[in-house]
């Protein structure tokens, strides 16, 4: 996986949202799965099935946000010499000029669009250099040209 660089203004909100979960999240969970046991046999309770799978989904929400801000760097690289996380790319794309920010869909840009460096196009042109050229396979199976128009900071 690549580097992870995200805003302080992402990490802030990340964090705080890491820690209501924490917090406020479990115990609310906790609460509905204490109703739900109240209600009878267990093998049968809808309500204690759904908040059990509710507290799930929480809890590897939570795993997943520890990871990630453990992990992540904070602010934006400042050479611009090759595509790397935390840059803004210029690409032209099977002829279309497409302007992205290459990071974590986590980190929320209001000028310009996220680019996860773990998908197709953003593994593709990772370490690239201005005026490189690469081809890459979507999803779909389609093979697209890319080439590195210009890195800069945002």
């Amino acid at each position: 996986m690549a580097e992870t660089w995200l805003s302080q203004e992402a990490y802030d909100r990340l964090s705080e949202e890491l820690e209501t979960l924490k917090t406020e999240g479990r115990e609310h969970i906790s609460a509905e799965i204490e109703t739900a046991r109240a209600h009878g046999d267990l093998k049968e309770n809808a309500e204690y099935h759904s908040a059990k799978e509710e507290q799930g989904k929480m809890e590897a929400r939570i795993r997943q946000l520890e990871s990630l801000l453990r992990d992540a760097r904070i602010g934006q690289p400042q050479d611009t010499d090759e595509v790397r996380p935390g840059l803004v790319v210029a690409l032209d794309v099977d002829g279309d000029e497409e302007t992205y920010l290459v990071g974590s869909r986590e980190d929320h840009h209001d000028e310009f669009d996220i680019l996860s460096a773990d998908s197709p196009m953003g593994r593709a042109v990772l370490g690239r250099k201005t005026g490189d050229t690469v081809s890459f396979e979507t999803p779909a199976g389609m093979t697209l040209s890319v080439t590195v128009q210009d890195i800069r900071t945002p």
